[in-house]
């Protein structure tokens, strides 16, 4: 890894500041002439007149909705190269109003890692990605740069019978996943990757780059789910490892409406969350072409499995508990942990240098929103929400049903900012896609998922209607973009992401960022 103590750092930073300008002008051109007194931090610095600087801009965007003209850019890009480099950036950019947005995967679903109406810079930390394994004691120091998808990879290459419990798609950045909880197929399991976060690097509003120790544990706690941008930036975390068998099980079973999909999803409320924590069964549902009952669209809903043991284990528990889906032998599938990262990001299960890959096969348009599930939804509910599926713009939409219970159930609300635990029975993520050719229709699709989510209001989560802060949703609740924003404001959304949490976040927030230099649509406010 490339740190340094903190007592050398303090030192260097103590320089620094001591040798930087006195006063400047409140301007993106002085913010460059800052940053020119620090010649290792200038040659990682990109403009609009810079040659690579689309390029750059462009690598890292996972959403192409944020790709128009009219999408606001950074006046600057900077790529540092060490975290000793990020100090001076936020000293230029707070000397000179610039608001800094930091990427480290560039998979926030609101571009707001990338995108800004203010003057801002993008922080990006694309080259801090150095991963670091200690199998001995299970542990990991990884970069924010990373992705997940390396560091599954890393895991791998150093255990057989070590994991991780993050999440499904393999390019997203560590940075922002492990900061606002992020989740996969091993959430029953372990929980969250933010609750296996014991230690972590960031440069606070000073400068000063701190440890846990450091930084303290209030800090500390509110980094690890309660969105990481609003507090500083993170430069690295260790997490700890957790233990995988040498075999798991994995399945998928397709079902159209035809084939009684309805009644098998509606049974899955009432088993997914109470099985044992070796065993995760997510539901997906998409639109599928269909040829029976005078019908020409159906819906299908895929199950798909984990199961921490095999296949001999796994077929007596699923005859018990969940006979209705039908599992046989033959739907089943042993195979590593690592396999399995690759089967259920769709990728070829010995195609393992995929997971180095920071590119998506498929770049695409899209608008998510996300739910909580606390009673079962009555089936005439689902049968409400397959005519939306119907509609024209549901052409490529997909909802997501993932079973809370286990290890979620044990973790107290209050652990981490993170407070959706015991009570809910599964998280449902809501996604609708479009294609390049339809951009002159994306009012109509996101019209189409905020019909969805209305239409999902009596069966979800109310009081609040709570969220997950990695599927951003700026629906919810926005601050202001300048300006100060009060308590009462940014409580609409932020008691949606972090419920009574988001009174502690808030005291943190105000003590180590009194003035909101670290700001987005949806940061924590300080109290004023």
């Amino acid at each position: 890894m490339k740190i340094q103590s903190i007592s050398t750092l303090s030192f260097i930073l103590l320089v620094i500041f001591s040798c930087s300008s006195a006063a400047l002008a409140d301007d993106h051109d002085d913010f460059l002439e800052c940053l020119q007194n620090y010649p290792l931090i200038s040659n990682n610095t990109y403009t609009p007149s810079n040659a690579s600087y689309t390029s750059i801009l462009r690598f890292s965007i996972q959403n192409l909705r944020f790709t128009s003209d009219s999408t606001p850019k950074p006046h600057v890009i900077i790529t540092p190269k060490h975290e000793s480099q990020i100090p001076p950036v936020i000293y230029c950019a707070k000397e000179n109003d610039m608001e800094i947005r930091t990427r480290s995967g560039g998979h926030d679903y609101e571009a707001l890692s990338y995108v800004s109406h203010v003057p801002f810079v993008i922080v990006d930390l694309i080259n801090l990605s150095e991963i670091t394994v200690n199998v001995s004691e299970k542990t990991a120091w990884v970069e924010p740069g990373a992705t997940i998808g390396s560091l599954y990879y890393r895991i791998a290459e150093k255990s057989p019978i070590l994991g991780f419990p993050a999440g499904v798609c393999p390019t997203v950045g560590v940075g922002g996943h492990f900061s606002g909880g992020g989740y996969g197929m091993l959430l029953r399991k372990y929980g969250l990757a933010a609750d296996q976060v014991i230690d972590a690097r960031i440069v606070d509003v000073n400068g000063r780059i701190l440890d846990r120790k450091s930084m303290g544990e209030d800090l500390f706690w509110a980094i690890r789910g309660g969105g990481g941008a609003s507090f500083g930036i993170i430069t690295a975390w260790k997490v700890q490892l957790v233990d995988v068998p040498e075999k798991v099980t994995v399945f998928t079973i397709e079902k159209t409406l035809e084939q009684n999909a309805t009644r098998l999803i509606h049974r899955w409320q009432y088993v997914a969350p109470r099985l044992d924590k070796d065993l995760f069964i997510r539901v997906l549902m998409t639109r599928a072409n269909s040829n029976q009952n005078g019908r020409n669209l159906t819906v299908r809903a895929a199950f798909n499995s984990i199961f921490f043991g095999g296949v001999d284990k796994l077929l007596p528990i699923m005859q018990e508990k969940f006979p209705e889906l039908g599992l046989v032998r033959e739907d089943c599938t042993e195979m590593s942990w690592i396999q399995s990262i690759l089967y259920f990001a769709g990728f070829p299960i010995d195609s393992r240098e995929v997971l180095l890959n920071r590119t998506q096969p498929r770049t695409p348009y899209f608008k998510a929103k996300s739910d909580y599930v606390q009673k079962p939804i009555p089936e005439y509910g689902f049968e409400g929400l397959w005519r939306l599926f119907y509609e024209p713009e549901a052409d490529e939409s997909e909802v997501i049903f993932s079973p809370y219970g286990g290890r979620m159930d044990e973790i107290p609300a209050s652990s981490i900012p993170f407070p959706h635990r015991a009570g809910n029975l599964y998280k449902i993520q809501h996604l609708v896609y479009w294609q390049a050719n339809e951009v002159q229709d994306t009012d109509k699709y996101i019209s189409w998922i905020r019909r969805l989510y209305s239409y999902m209001a009596p069966y979800v989560s109310n009081s609040p209607r709570a969220a997950y802060i990695n599927y951003r949703d700026l629906d919810i609740g926005v601050n202001n973009n300048a300006g100060q924003t009060s308590y009462a404001q940014a409580s609409v959304w932020g008691i949606k992401y972090f419920k009574s949490n988001f009174d502690r976040l808030v005291r943190v927030k105000t003590n180590v960022d009194p003035q909101n230099f670290f700001r987005n649509e949806q940061s924590i406010p300080p109290l004023h």
